[in-house]
């Protein structure tokens, strides 16, 4: 790529806002200037992006494709700056010109193709891989709403829709003929050949076109661009606006197709959700395939008994396990191939990634409804589904008993996460307690049937955004201490190690965390009109609102200080910012009342002159990336606290670890990973380990009653949920004080309080030696690079994909 002076950089911006927006660079917006630095951009990696397709051309190598249905990839332009070595120039030049680089990046709106970790494990994926010079390219669907955008009103989550595609997305090319058709219901009929062999017929299907929008996935300074394809869906033809007894309902059901790709997850909790969600799904395999498949034709041009050889398919949980079927459809139907050589080709091709041991989260389809929407694909997944029962009746006797449990189609509905470890040849955790779990507990019967398949890949980040970009002051100190070999060998952060008695470089590190707290303070200030005391403990909790994860312990921890604080207003505590940022699920109305909570207390704790500003709540609207890039650089604890045995992985944990902050949180998912590399002295552990919970599931001892009643603090706590102390007696928050009690409390939330507020105490007074405290920061920090999705892409691509760096 070219390399810039900061001159030709002002120049290049000039001529592109007068040519672009016919603007002098007097007269123009921040948005203006977002769209030129964009399209600077853009010229810049459009060479390599071609340069990199056709080497994969030429060479034919073994490429991945990560299916997921989310891709938060956050904004681009300033990352697209970094990987390809303009960042500093741009920011100089536009400094230069008068414009603040920060305020120029803002323009940019975070893509809604994503909500929480799963989508950003994608984009962080997609990130490695291109960095890595592996050949790998994601596919997903290009929404054009996000899930929503949050706003509290009164302290409730409102959704407002999140039309992201608003304004034109520099990022996108969107590319016609490689358009594909897509086909639901109808009826099929099986037609016998001449040669004996069975044909299919489909008659009535409903088509839509899968059109792909194309953006490009920067490496970090090396010249690759690989791809990231979106498919956009819209209706097969045009409207007829002169057969007005038809124009009606073909704008209806041109509608419902575009639905298809018109909005993240919706909800599911209606018979009409559930459709639209298969259909997405299916859109996305189909579509995905379609083009495999025609790529594999067109460069490698073997038969497709080779595909194994040149093609493996990521399915980044159980939302692409369509993939499968679909797949042994295109080959039979398609190509004409017999099932057992179909199967062959498909069970090499497909790897699965499980992310969660949360039953409701284990997707499930009724049986009626993919006969109605895919007939030929259940016609296919009944027939996985007879052979693989009756290869365990005939040949594994000690697991005869367990088929119920085992088999893809039960109680009359489709199990995707069976389907996508029958159909794989690799199924992988996320972290290495996650995978025990899977093997010993939740899928212990597959584990027994094919133990070869199941493996540990523990997840990562890229350090690239979430420290070189989030956190430049640190960035720039690190490298001049160890020198600039950990940006592209993360594991060279260990290096660090030999400092954490340095007393000046722990000072700068204070320093360092200290601006970067002022800089959050001011954007809490400046969008909420809270003031925060930038010298307190940033206590950090962003995440899903989930109960599993467990916001509520920690509200409650909060709602302890300040009745401690108001029983005694001289109590000597470290003061402490308390910092939330979460979405709930449109539906699920306890996390709901959840944040009401938080709200609540926020605003009765944050105006009580009496506790003298030592605890401060704030609770930051539409967490996203972007968002996550101001508060993680800022954070000084983790809080990583769900119930043990539930987190998969967690990577929120990674990405503050690496930023210096210290973790509370229970031995679960990543959690004991990164205890084992930086010591007990250096993290915080509180709370049963995944063995008691899975004891106390199993003999039903646990009574949350027995702890109500026997701990006064939670007693109080839970009494003014229902007293008025936080809202309208007995009508704000009953439903959390019934629902703890009457399901006895199943994520243990009383169970683990006394641990978890000792632990805190601690926290205080651990942070109170502030040399220490920055001693232990730094050993956080040089074991991260372990956490690097970079680490995590060479051993998928190793273990799992049997792919080779194309340098």
């Amino acid at each position: 790529m070219t390399k810039w002076t900061v001159d030709e950089f002002i120049q290049a911006i000039s001529s592109k806002t007068e040519e672009t927006q016919g603007k002098t660079i007097e007269n123009v917006s921040l948005n203006d200037v977002y769209y030129a630095v964009s399209a600077i951009v853009n010229e810049e990696i459009n060479s390599s992006w071609t340069t990199t397709n056709e080497k994969y051309q030429k060479k034919k190598p073994k490429q991945v494709y990560y299916l997921s249905m989310e891709f938060l990839i956050g904004g681009l332009l300033e990352s697209n700056l970094l990987n390809s070595g303009m960042w500093k120039v741009c920011n100089e030049a536009l400094e230069k010109l008068g414009f603040d680089p920060v305020e120029i990046y803002r323009q940019e709106r975070d893509p809604g193709l994503g909500n929480g970790g799963l989508g950003r494990l994608a984009a962080c994926f997609l990130d490695s891989m291109a960095s890595l010079q592996y050949p790998g390219h994601g596919y997903g669907i290009r929404y054009r709403y996000g899930m929503f955008e949050q706003r509290f009103i009164n302290g409730y989550q409102t959704e407002l829709p999140d039309y992201w595609l608003k304004n034109p997305y520099p990022w996108e090319r969107r590319i016609d003929d490689e358009s594909v058709q897509i086909e639901f219901g109808g009826t099929v009929h099986m037609l016998k050949r001449n040669d004996g062999s069975l044909e299919c017929k489909y008659e009535n299907t409903d088509k839509v076109l899968a059109v792909p929008y194309d953006v490009p996935v920067v490496g970090y300074q090396n010249q690759v661009v690989n791809t990231l394809r979106l498919w956009s869906a819209e209706p097969v033809s045009s409207i007829d606006e002169e057969n007005t007894d038809e124009y009606y309902h073909q704008l209806d059901h041109n509608r419902s197709i575009e639905q298809i790709s018109g909005i993240l997850y919706p909800d599911d909790s209606s018979e009409e959700g559930k459709r639209l969600r298969v259909k997405q799904q299916y859109f996305l395999v189909a579509a995905s395939l379609k083009k495999i498949v025609n790529e594999y034709k067109l460069n490698v041009r073997q038969s497709l008994i080779h595909l194994p050889k040149k093609v493996v398919i990521q399915i980044n949980d159980t939302h692409p396990s369509l993939a499968i079927p679909e797949l042994m459809r295109m080959l039979m139907d398609d190509e004409g191939f017999g099932w057992d050589v179909a199967w062959n080709i498909t069970t090499n091709v497909f790897a699965y990634t499980n992310h969660t041991i949360l039953s409701e989260a284990l997707e499930k389809w009724p049986i009626d409804m993919i006969k109605s929407l895919l007939p030929r694909l259940y016609m296919i997944i009944d027939e996985i589904n007879e052979r693989f029962c009756q290869g365990i009746w005939f040949d594994h006797h000690d697991l005869r008993d367990k088929i119920p449990e085992m088999a893809i189609i039960a109680d009359n509905q489709i199990h995707m996460a069976r389907l996508a470890i029958v159909g794989s040849f690799s199924v992988n955790g996320v972290a290495k307690l996650h995978t025990e779990i899977i093997k010993t507990q939740e899928m212990k019967d597959f584990y027994k049937l094919y133990p070869k398949r199941f493996n540990n890949k523990t997840n990562g980040i890229t350090h690239r955004r979430w420290l070189l970009m989030a956190n430049p002051r640190l960035s720039d100190l690190i490298t001049e201490t160890i020198g600039p070999s950990w940006i592209k060998h993360p594991r060279e952060l260990t290096h660090l190690l030999r400092y954490t008695k340095d007393r000046p470089l722990l000072e700068k590190l204070g320093q360092i965390k200290q601006q970067n707290k002022q800089d959050l303070a001011q954007h809490i200030h400046k969008t909420t009109g809270i003031v925060v005391d930038d010298q307190s403990i940033f206590d950090v909790q962003i995440k899903r609102l989930h109960e599993y994860k467990r916001q509520l312990l920690n509200i409650f921890h909060v709602i302890y200080l300040y009745n401690e604080l108001k029983e005694n207003p001289q109590l000597e505590i470290t003061p402490r910012t308390f910092i939330f940022g979460a979405k709930a699920a449109p539906s699920y109305y306890f996390a709901k009342e959840v944040i009401k909570l938080i709200n609540t207390v926020a605003s009765i704790v944050n105006n009580d002159p009496s506790i003298k500003g030592k605890i401060k709540v704030v609770f930051l609207e539409n967490y996203n990336v972007s968002l996550a890039e101001k508060i993680i650089p800022a954070a000084d604890l983790s809080e990583q606290i769900s119930t043990a045995g539930k987190e998969a992985s967690g990577t929120g944990n990674m990405k503050m670890m690496m930023n210096g902050a210290l973790t509370i949180g229970t031995l679960d998912g990543a959690n004991v990973e990164i205890k084992n590399l930086v010591g007990n002295p250096n993290i915080f552990i509180f709370g049963l380990r995944s063995q008691d919970v899975y004891n106390y599931y199993q003999n039903g001892e646990y009574s949350a009653n027995g702890v109500y009643e026997n701990d006064e603090r939670i007693s109080q706590i839970l009494h003014q949920l229902r007293d008025g102390t936080f809202g309208q007696q007995d009508i704000e928050f009953k439903d959390i004080y019934y629902h703890i009690l009457s399901t006895n409390d199943p994520y243990f939330i009383l169970e683990d309080f006394d641990s978890y507020v000792e632990t805190q105490q601690l926290v205080d007074q651990a942070y109170r030696n502030n040399n220490k405290w920055l001693s232990k920061s730094l050993v956080n920090i040089a074991h991260s690079g372990k956490f690097s999705s970079d680490r995590t892409i060479q051993e998928y691509a190793t273990g799992i994909w049997r792919i080779k760096k194309q340098t």
